[in-house]
């Protein structure tokens, strides 16, 4: 069996990771051999092109597979991307992201590969933004959605979601919970000497925001509720993880605040620092106006912690309300700073809620069940392609 995966780009993130996951992670299944065509990696977020480092052969980069609309090089990258399908004859040509989820698909289609799988990572449309996006973000997955056999979705909301939209049928769609290694998560500690690294002391409360600094993802509703919560609790403290183009804006914001000794912008970590920095975290917040599911959701429960997120696509899916941590209403802080205060007086609902999270993520958000879902998956399309 060859798959061929292809993505817009490898920046630190969650859709990147669960790519790199499942291609690295499949070839170890009898008979599968897996590659990856990604777009360049630019821009802020980092990137995890050295991922490939050790293991040459498998990632090609095309230049001209870039995220913004650009007739020219979306012509050149449809057509090399159709070259490239014809010369590897992969068996399923599989797809991540919005711009190669939609030149991806059709490439594969001319190139008359068998099997088209696209993983629905996040809403592509979406009350976050206009009419017209809106219009021709539809029209773009309704055309790709001919070419398609089957969607993987991240959460049951992007199933719903994409039907509600009139993009595929019922029975062309899975969902298939993004994975990872549990065990770093689980083995997260508190540690007095990373929570000196970062200038926080064993007393602090600390809240964690795990997430690119970027439109959407809810930063500005952090520091708008930051003065009403730390006048209820002077020792909170917010770690942001996370590197992006709204870092000077934020970062100017808490100064003018006079808040900056609150706040600690730890710029991009590498994916293995991530299960340290939960480990020292109280809490996470996740206040995104648009998300598949926030892999940082899973991993914050895995490390026993508990979350507050906006209730938005596939959040609840993880974060059961008054179980596992709280749903709050996008852009309400007032919602936001009850159940941080909530909770940053209650370690013993802290600890509850962790452990109920920490249950929850061991059954359904293992590497392992991720690539058995996935290798089943395309054993049952091929059987029915042949």
């Amino acid at each position: 069996m060859r798959v061929t995966h292809v993505i817009t780009r490898l920046i630190i993130g969650g859709a990147q990771e669960n790519t790199i996951a499942s291609v690295l992670g499949l070839r170890e299944k009898f008979g599968v051999e897996t590659n990856l065509i990604s777009g360049p990696t630019t821009g802020p977020e980092g990137s995890l092109e050295s991922t490939f480092h050790s293991h040459p052969g498998i990632l090609t980069i095309l230049p001209s597979l870039v995220r913004p609309v650009h007739p020219w090089k979306d012509l050149l990258a449809w057509q090399e991307l159709t070259r490239l399908f014809r010369a590897r004859a992969p068996d399923i040509v599989h797809t991540h992201s919005g711009k190669a989820g939609v030149l991806g698909r059709l490439a594969a289609q001319r190139a008359k590969v068998p099997c088209i799988v696209h993983t629905i990572h996040g809403p592509s449309f979406g009350p976050f933004q206009g009419p017209l996006p809106n219009f021709l973000f539809r029209a773009a997955e309704r055309i790709a959605a001919r070419s398609t056999t089957h969607f993987v979705s991240v959460a049951d909301a992007m199933t719903q979601q994409y039907l509600a939209a009139g993009i595929g049928t019922p029975g062309q769609f899975t969902r298939i919970y993004s994975g990872f290694d549990l065990d770093p998560f689980l083995a997260a500690q508190d540690s007095p000497a990373e929570r000196e690294r970062w200038g926080l002391s064993p007393a602090d409360m600390v809240v964690g925001k795990m997430a690119r600094l970027a439109p959407l993802k809810g930063h500005e509703d952090l520091v708008a509720a930051a003065p009403l919560l730390i006048k209820q609790c002077p020792r909170m403290k917010f770690l942001l993880i996370g590197d992006g183009v709204l870092r000077n804006r934020l970062e100017a914001r808490v100064r003018e605040l006079g808040l900056a000794q609150h706040f600690i912008f730890t710029g991009l970590v590498p994916p293995n620092a991530v299960p340290g920095l939960l480990g020292i975290m109280d809490v996470l917040i996740h206040l995104s106006r648009r998300e598949g599911l926030a892999r940082a959701l899973p991993q914050a429960l895995a490390a026993a912690r508990p979350v507050i997120a906006t209730d938005c696509d596939g959040a609840r899916e993880v974060c059961l309300n008054g179980q596992t941590g709280f749903l709050v209403r996008p852009g309400v802080v007032g919602e936001l700073v009850q159940r941080l205060v909530e909770l940053a007086t209650n370690s013993k609902l802290r600890r509850q809620m962790g452990t109920r999270g920490q249950a929850l993520v061991r059954e359904r958000f293992s590497l392992e069940r991720m690539l058995n879902d996935l290798y089943a998956l395309y054993h049952r399309l091929l059987n029915r392609a042949s």
